[in-house]
Parts: structure tokens; C-alpha cells; sequence
């Protein structure tokens, strides 16, 4: 299987992402047992945000996993650059924990960047650090400028994680983002890896290449695609999965590996960048 290390813990490289979940009650008993059969697949990861839903996401996840010991799942939870700073982050860090059902998150993100400097920030996260509510924090759509700004901050490089929109048609932190994580052993967690399956995927499903590759792997192009995300190690990719079955899928493709003729080919039908691209998000 492969895996990613983060902090100290070594770790499945696919987890369970949340986006968009809970937003249909209709809908929360399929996602539900989605998190518990990639959890009972070997799944420890767990993404969710206090912005996923207004916290609705959150809560699908504590009913979740209800059942299971806390110390074999790997939660990351993220705060509103809004609330990260001296008043409020240690507040919206409780209220996630109540939601969640937890005692401490193992990681916990700036989701993004705001207006409250990041040198506030970093000084509340490590506060949580120390009173033992995150084991953890990191960032998240952050670019090479802004890790660089971190890293000048006193305690900014306990930064552990950066996670970042990465897929198959979004590829332009390969250009200088990833070098400078990798050489700074820092992973990247990759979010949306299936290219938001409602709309670029449908795209790259049709694909005649990538049904190709799917078919001699004996897998969906959505494996194919998570599995690419993967290759070169250091990476946690976070697809959501709102079915028991499209969560087994998920975790299927980490038994995917490309062969270098392979790896050639799907860079000459989706080109790796060759200059510095604008930071994707969604």
C-alpha cells in the first residue's frame, strides 16, 4: 500500500474527503456508511473544514465514527482565515471538536489566507498545539510565496502539511510548488484529485486515452486518475466519496502503479506546465 508521512504518522496515501458532504439529509446515510467502508478498507484520513456545510460535514463525520477508535483515524479539520487569529481560532477550533465528537484533531489547516497575519495565526496554532487540541497544523492553498512567508515566521516551519487543489487537468504546482515541498520534505494533500467529478470529470471520463489506460488496469478512470495523483510519493490525495461502493473504489486505486511508457504517455495527453501558473483553487 502506499503511504505518506505527515508529522510522525505514517499514513495511507488516499483519505476520506468531506466537501460537499451533508449538504443533502436525504443523502447522509449513504455518505455515512461511504466513510465507514473506506475506514473498514484501511482508510485513516479524514478531511473536513468548518466551512464544508456550515459544519454539517462535520457532523456526518462524528456519526460516522461513532464506532471506531479515535487513535486509528487521522482527522484534519481546517478554520476560515477569518477566525484565525487571536479572538477567535481557539473558539472555532472547540466548536469543530464538538461537532466532530473528538477530544484533539491530529491536523488543523489554515484553510486559506486572509487578512489576519499569518505570524497571529501561526502564534494560535501553536497555543493549540501546546493545550493539546491539534496534534498539528498546516495550511492549505498556499504557494510557493506564501510557504516562503511562512517559513520566515518564528515556528513557521513546524508547518507539517500543505493541501492544495491537484489533478490530472490542474497540474501547475508542478512547475514550483511540489519541487520546493518535496526538497522541504513537506506533503502536499491533494484536494478534489478527480477534477470535481460533476464537471471537468465528465470531461476526462470520455476520454479515449484514459478509458484505454482504465481498461488495461482493469479499473475506472476515476482509479486512474487518483492513482496518477499519487505517483511520486509524498502526496495524500482526498477524493470524496458519497457511496459505500465509490469509497471502495477510491481506496482500490492505491493498488494502481503506471509503468514509465505509461507515465510518458498520460504527460503528452495532459502536458505538465513549463511555467509558472497562477495557484488553482475551487
Amino acid at each position: 500500500m502506499q503511504t505518506v508521512k505527515i508529522g510522525e504518522t505514517t499514513l495511507p496515501a488516499i483519505g476520506i474527503g468531506t466537501w460537499h458532504i451533508g449538504d443533502d439529509p436525504q443523502k447522509r446515510s449513504n455518505e455515512i456508511k461511504a466513510i465507514q467502508t473506506a475506514i473498514d478498507q484501511g482508510a485513516a484520513v479524514i478531511d473536513t473544514a468548518e466551512m464544508y456545510g456550515m459544519g454539517r460535514a462535520e457532523t456526518v463525520v462524528k456519526d460516522a465514527i461513532a464506532d471506531y477508535h479515535r487513535e486509528q483515524l487521522y482527522i484534519i479539520d481546517k478554520v476560515l482565515p477569518e477566525n484565525a487569529g487571536h479572538h477567535q481560532l481557539e473558539v472555532s477550533v472547540d466548536q469543530s471538536l464538538k461537532r466532530v465528537g473528538t477530544d484533539y484533531f491530529d491536523l488543523y489547516l489554515l484553510h486559506w489566507r486572509g487578512s489576519i497575519p499569518l505570524s497571529e495565526t501561526v502564534t494560535e496554532m501553536e497555543a493549540m498545539v501546546k493545550k493539546g487540541k491539534i496534534k498539528h497544523w498546516g495550511v492549505s492553498n498556499f504557494d510557493v510565496a506564501d510557504l516562503h512567508k511562512l517559513w520566515q515566521l518564528p515556528n513557521g516551519q513546524n508547518c507539517v502539511a500543505n493541501e492544495d487543489l491537484y489533478n490530472l487537468d490542474e497540474r501547475g504546482i508542478e512547475f514550483d510548488l511540489i519541487p520546493l515541498m518535496k526538497e522541504h520534505h513537506l506533503p502536499l494533500i491533494a484536494y478534489s484529485p478527480l477534477a470535481q467529478a460533476d464537471t471537468i470529470s465528465g470531461r476526462l471520463t470520455a476520454d479515449p486515452f484514459l478509458k484505454e489506460l482504465a481498461a488495461n488496469h482493469q479499473a475506472s478512470v476515476y482509479q486512474i486518475m487518483l492513482a496518477w495523483t499519487l505517483r511520486n510519493g509524498n502526496v495524500l490525495s482526498i477524493p470524496k466519496a458519497a457511496t459505500p461502493q465509490h469509497a471502495l473504489d477510491n481506496i482500490r486505486a492505491l493498488e494502481i502503479h503506471f509503468t514509465p511508457d505509461e507515465l510518458a504517455a498520460l504527460s503528452r495527453r495532459f502536458p505538465a506546465p513549463t511555467s509558472k501558473q497562477p495557484l488553482a483553487t475551487i
